[in-house]
């Protein structure tokens, strides 16, 4: 049997599921429309008005996600190295120890420079 028969299948099933869903949810729907489905949902609550442009973010907003982003990198580095510990030997040890050592001098960096601190 061709090994990738079943990741084609899997992949079969997938589009097959995502085509019956988006059909069967415009054939099931509701198709009543009036002015109040059309407005952008508030919570009941009048939008205030904003600066041109649609207002300004904070880039510390910016930093924290890029942050949390190249931790959980990290991390998921982190998983399949400790899944392998025992076939790598001590290879696999130091090029964890040098990738924990780069990503905490960056963690350190950014620690000294106030950027895990919110005002």
């Amino acid at each position: 049997m061709n090994p990738y028969v079943p990741i084609i299948a899997l992949f079969a099933i997938g589009f097959g599921f995502a085509v019956i869903s988006i059909v069967a949810g415009a054939i099931t729907g509701p198709r009543r429309y009036n002015r109040a489905k059309a407005e952008a949902y508030e919570c009941g609550i009048e939008p205030s008005p904003q600066a041109q442009g649609g207002g300004r973010f904070p880039v510390k907003y910016f930093l924290t996600a890029m942050l949390f982003i190249i931790f959980d990198i990290e991390i998921l580095f982190l998983y399949p190295w400790a899944v392998t510990f025992d076939q790598q030997g001590m290879f696999g040890l130091v090029a964890m120890a040098l990738f924990i050592f780069n990503v905490s001098v960056a963690y350190a960096y950014e620690w000294r420079r106030g950027g895990l601190e919110w005002d």
